[in-house]
């Protein structure tokens, strides 16, 4: 997929930084939107449907942390990704930002070639998404969903109910972060009540079967799985 194809909506209130990250972003033949404000971004956001949305936390009115829980709730962009552009380093923001939905964090003042790696990694997953929905492996691992069964290599593992509903959901998005909260809802259910150490157990089993490398901690959000 050339980067024509791709679509990013730059949010920030600071006109400079917008140009300059648009300046940048053009010469790698990305298409460009932008907003000065999160009011804006999201009309913005629900006309185009951008593929990434790279969102200024910090701005008058709106800010990035209620923009980015609008955009989610819109028909439509519950998919797109959104990376959080920040002075600010506090974990407090960033588990916030992952709260209401962010994929990622980019901190400024960020370098050019720096800036464009991030979003070329970040793009990537929207091809590796796309890999997974046709053909379903990831690296050394294939997912039979009918089978409720993985392949590592030519070993097929057979997993229980749970710890198979929870590795599906991580590989759904690889990279993505998924809070604890959204975890317990999506493979316990909201009615059920268990405990944060019920979702470690299930991680470490996964690690056992799987392979460590695949689940990464992210301390006090909540886990995701690379490849």
């Amino acid at each position: 997929m050339s980067n024509s194809v791709f679509k990013i909506l730059l949010v920030d209130d600071e006109p400079d930084i917008v140009e300059f990250l648009g300046y940048n972003l053009k010469k790698e033949g990305y298409e460009i939107l932008t907003a000065n404000n999160g009011k804006d971004a999201v009309e913005i956001a629900k006309k185009e449907l951008p593929h990434l949305i790279v969102l200024d936390v910090m701005m008058p009115d709106m800010d990035g942390i209620e923009t980015c829980r609008e955009i989610r709730e819109q028909k439509g962009l519950q998919e797109v990704l959104i990376a959080f552009l920040t002075a600010r380093n506090e974990d407090y923001t960033q588990i916030a930002g992952f709260e209401v939905g962010a994929d990622d964090y980019i901190t400024k003042p960020i370098k050019p070639r720096v800036f464009i790696s991030r979003i070329k990694a970040l793009l990537r997953r929207l091809q590796a998404a796309n890999i997974i929905d046709s053909n379903m492996s990831y690296g050394d691992l294939r997912i039979d969903k009918e089978k409720h069964s993985v392949y590592k290599g030519d070993i097929e593992l057979s997993l229980p109910k749970k710890e198979f509903k929870l590795f599906s959901l991580l590989c759904s998005k690889p990279g993505k972060v998924f809070t604890r909260e959204f975890i317990l809802d999506q493979v316990w259910g909201g009615d059920v009540v268990v405990g944060d150490r019920t979702i470690d157990v299930h991680i470490r089993k996964l690690r056992e079967k799987l392979g460590d490398e695949y689940f990464k901690t992210v301390k006090g959000v909540g886990y995701k799985f690379e490849f």
